[in-house]
């Protein structure tokens, strides 16, 4: 019909199933996914800095124990700091069967809510500083947004400073 305007249909995933059973507000955005396209795509389609998209990244220390670390989208993770922190020799990032197995999640769709298996979850510190963040909603170009401190609430969080500005 011409002139009605349609409301996009939000995807029920297990991270909203989890975000609504602990009654934690949030907002839900929409965007067109790119392969490889990263945060700043979502950044650039829906009109936010991209420091507030919150990436969902699925790692493995060198014992193969997983974990999850959210960093801010226009930063990248020092895996030696974080090595060092958890006092491991080393952490990678876990490949796509691995994290997909782990979290129940599509590879670039991750959110650290409703996640298959109870995973650490290691929050960059300044996240908590911002008045709100978006993270993914557990489908590819899927956000929530809501407000960080939401995030200590409803997961077992552990902040850190492992974060270097991207290039």
């Amino acid at each position: 019909m011409e002139g009605t305007l349609t409301r996009p249909e939000f995807p029920v995933t297990p991270a909203i199933r989890f975000l609504q059973q602990k009654k934690i507000p949030f907002k839900q955005h929409l965007y067109r996914y790119q392969e490889h396209g990263g945060t700043s795509v979502g950044s650039e389609e829906l009109g936010y800095p991209e420091h507030v998209l919150v990436k969902t990244l699925v790692m493995q220390t060198d014992t193969k124990s997983g974990l999850l670390v959210l960093m801010h989208g226009d930063c990248e993770v020092s895996t030696r700091k974080l090595a060092r922190l958890l006092g491991v020799k080393s952490v990678e990032p876990c490949d796509e069967k691995t994290a997909s197995r782990l979290t129940g999640y599509l590879f670039g769709g991750t959110s650290p809510f409703g996640t298959r298996a109870v995973l650490p979850v290691y929050v960059e510190k300044t996240i908590f500083d911002l008045p709100f963040i978006l993270v993914n909603g557990g489908k590819r170009g899927f956000l929530v947004e809501m407000d960080p401190r939401m995030l200590r609430e409803t997961l077992p969080v552990t902040e850190v400073e492992v974060a270097i500005p991207k290039k």
